[in-house]
């Protein structure tokens, strides 16, 4: 982890403009994340979410306005992308080895990490030998694995059941603060942003800006409680009518 101030700015867009030859996404955005925090980008389908991160993981570039990341970033998209011929060991030390670190490092750290994220064993399997939750661990480690400030989480659960996400969902929040880190996470999923967001970010339709920045102040484990209380049912309701 780096040295950088908790409860400064880690990422901040400030008035930043992203044109594409036929299309501008957003005009003029702005937002922060500060260190520690787990803040939530809500929006629908289309509304330039994966645009933000791209711009935050130094993929594109702004066409105006100004991108500041303090730290280093891994960026997880909601397919797991995990190589099917390669182990799990494999799949999540590969950024080690392309780093360069030896075999004996890349195992002696993978294997640190797999009971941490509840994968004590399945080093040896395969992709296709895993359940949905159990391969979303993985990629997890993997991006964990890839920086050791930030992490950009895209709609991560989308693609696993209901039952699933929402241990999932649980899981999430016993990593943060296990592993200390920064989670900005994108979804359209109302319910999850309220349960694990310290900030909600809501964001428009193209050309999209931000349309409403909530701060939940709820504790975490008082919100998994008391999701259905009145409440969180009201904050979720405010929510909706601004989306």
């Amino acid at each position: 982890m780096n040295s950088y101030p908790n409860n400064k700015n880690i990422i901040e867009l400030e008035h930043v403009e992203k044109t594409f030859t036929d299309m501008t996404v957003f005009e003029d955005l702005s937002l922060h994340v500060k260190k520690g925090e787990l803040v939530v980008l809500l929006g629908s389908s289309g509304s330039g979410k994966s645009t933000i991160f791209n711009l935050i993981s130094g993929f594109i570039r702004p066409t105006r306005g100004k991108v500041e990341v303090h730290g280093s970033v891994g960026y997880m998209q909601q397919k797991d992308l995990l190589l099917p011929w390669k182990t799990v060991e494999e799949n999540v030390g590969l950024p080690l080895k392309l780093r360069g670190d030896s075999k004996e490092e890349v195992r002696t750290k993978v294997e640190k990490y797999l009971p941490i994220v509840g994968l004590e064993g399945a080093g040896e399997k395969y992709p296709s030998q895993l359940s949905g939750g159990m391969r979303q661990r993985a990629s997890f480690l993997r991006t964990v694995l890839t920086a050791e400030d930030i992490l950009l989480l895209d709609e991560a659960f989308g693609s696993l059941d209901s039952v699933t996400r929402m241990n999932m969902q649980t899981w999430l929040l016993e990593m943060k603060e296990k592993l200390d880190y920064t989670i900005f996470l994108i979804t359209h999923d109302i319910e999850e942003a309220v349960l694990l967001a310290d900030r909600i970010y809501v964001i428009s339709k193209i050309p999209a800006t931000i349309e409403s920045e909530i701060v939940v102040d709820f504790d975490r484990e008082d919100k998994k409680q008391r999701l259905f209380s009145p409440e969180l049912l009201k904050l979720k309701k405010e929510i909706l009518a601004i989306l």
